[in-house]
């Protein structure tokens, strides 16, 4: 099989036996999935279980709250009886704290600088660790930070920093 074959072909294993095997072994790699759901509908539990998925079979894997504090996704994570020693968190309200001294500005509009900080600072961390598996939870957090109301603006900067993972 030819180099370019076993990549096009190459699955990325999710960790939930029942949807990797209907979805052939995983998802492929390198692309943007979202999870969409309710409050406890389970989008959470599924990330983590493809973020500890990739760091069992040694992966850097990086996980970005933007809605729940480190304190919340441990408690999600314990309730499965999972560790989350291999996987990088980064959440939002400690971006928040670094965002508050710069807060001051009134040359820009809030949701510009905020988008903007926030964006470099999660590039940071993915130019840090260095994950091949990146979870954001939620996407709609990005939402409100670019002050629109469809996610498209925010996306183009989800995708810049997938692109560096």
């Amino acid at each position: 099989m030819s180099n370019t074959a076993s990549v096009l072909t190459s699955k990325v294993a999710t960790g939930i036996a029942g949807l990797d095997e209907i979805l052939g072994g995983g998802l492929p790699p390198r692309r943007i999935y979202l999870i969409q759901g309710a409050p406890g509908s389970g989008k959470t539990t599924i990330a983590l279980q493809f973020l500890l998925t990739g760091a069992a079979l040694g992966e850097k894997v990086l996980y970005i709250s933007l809605s729940e504090t480190r304190e919340e996704v441990e408690e999600v994570a314990r309730s499965h009886g999972w560790p989350l020693e291999q996987v990088e968190i980064v959440e939002l309200s400690a971006i928040d704290a670094q965002l508050s001294a710069q807060s001051q500005n009134t040359l820009f509009h809030a949701a510009d600088v905020e988008l903007t900080e926030t964006t470099k600072l999660l590039l940071d961390a993915v130019d840090r660790v260095k994950p091949t598996r990146v979870a954001f939870d939620s996407l709609s957090e990005l939402r409100l930070l670019s002050g629109t109301a469809p996610v498209s603006p925010a996306n183009s900067r989800v995708q810049a920093i997938l692109r560096r993972a």
